[in-house]
């Protein structure tokens, strides 16, 4: 039988674990496979591109655990009543191939990708950061920024997007939270004065969200809409304005801002800076950004801190999902339906 986390049961596991805690943890899950990152199998992601978005593959493995969730990305979707983003993954014992377990990674991307920007903003902001703003406020906005209070405890944050419906929905769900929200005029007047600035937009074409006038001295920039060819969220003259940190390289060249660049374009690896190989930041005045596009790894850290939080609970089921017959070498008796000729 194969341990099961669906909707449901994440939902109240999510409850009862309280958010905020639940994102520290992750937090140190994803440390310890970054710091480790060597160990891992690492390819950019499967994809399947259409004219209404895309569908993926992310696989990974440690050789002692094997893990990939799929996933999809489609813009158009919430105007059809559909979520942008959805998704499950798997657990697998790489000696015997079989897997172990399954969940829901609707909201369990949502909280490693939060996480990872938290993780990330603990090595890249400024001493004394106190903060944010948020360009994008959709369906990840409000994990993004429980994610930095966790990491850095700032609950100042200046918001904006297109979308007036979107920004009432972030007040709506933040502001009880303790939250002091600011509702900017445009993206520029979103980033004005703050520490970090993250963009979480949808449409899949190159885009400028944050005008490079925006952009101060000292600033920290998490990007984190990139996941595909052709999309972008940045003015690639920002790129230029300081250090770029990714993920994986490969995968990021192909789907984040640094697409817009040179192929040989210098960027840092973030496993780098925490593993205290390469340096994060090196000054106050530096401006950093975080070209995100979500990588397998975190997925694996994700999947791994959900399978060790709700071991033995009544959070997870099992699913008969891989046949066992008695003699492994028997699969067509099993079915044990036909009957002979007489």
């Amino acid at each position: 039988m194969t341990r099961f986390v669906g909707v449901q049961d994440m939902i109240r596991w999510v409850r009862h674990a309280d958010v905020t805690a639940t994102l520290s943890a992750m937090m140190d899950y994803l440390e310890h496979d970054f710091q480790r990152w060597q160990v891992f199998d690492k390819s950019p992601r499967v994809a399947s591109h259409t004219p209404f978005g895309v569908i993926e593959l992310m696989p990974t493995s440690d050789h002692e655990t094997y893990a990939f969730k799929y996933v999809n990305g489609h813009p158009s979707n919430p105007a059809r009543g559909y979520q942008t983003v959805t998704a499950f993954g798997v657990l697998a014992d790489a000696h015997n191939g079989y897997p172990r377990f399954m969940a829901e990674m609707t909201i369990l991307t949502a909280l490693r990708t939060a996480a990872t920007s938290g993780l990330v903003a603990k090595h890249l902001v400024r001493r004394g950061a106190s903060s944010m703003s948020m360009i994008g406020t959709g369906s990840q906005s409000e994990f993004q920024a429980l994610a930095l209070r966790a990491a850095l405890g700032i609950d100042t944050v200046r918001i904006w997007d297109r979308d007036p419906d979107a920004m009432a929905k972030f007040v709506r769900n933040m502001r009880p939270l303790g939250f002091d929200i600011t509702v900017a005029a445009d993206a520029r007047d979103a980033a004005a004065g703050t520490d970090i600035v993250t963009t979480c937009t949808a449409d899949k074409l190159h885009g400028s969200v944050l005008p490079i006038e925006a952009v101060t001295p000292g600033m920290h920039i998490n990007t984190i809409g990139g996941d595909c060819p052709g999309k972008t969220e940045l003015d690639p003259r920002i790129l230029e304005l300081g250090d770029i940190f990714v993920e994986y390289t490969p995968q990021t060249r192909i789907e984040g801002e640094i697409q817009q660049l040179s192929p040989t374009y210098p960027v840092t690896e973030i496993w780098e800076v925490l593993a205290g190989r390469r340096p994060g930041r090196v000054s106050d005045d530096q401006v950093t950004v975080f070209d995100s596009v979500g990588f397998a790894i975190e997925d694996f850290s994700a999947l791994r801190y959900l399978r060790d939080a709700v071991r033995g609970t009544n959070f997870e089921t099992f699913i008969d999902l891989v046949a066992e017959p008695d003699d492994p070498k028997d699969l067509f008796g099993l079915t044990g339906s036909l009957s002979p000729i007489g």
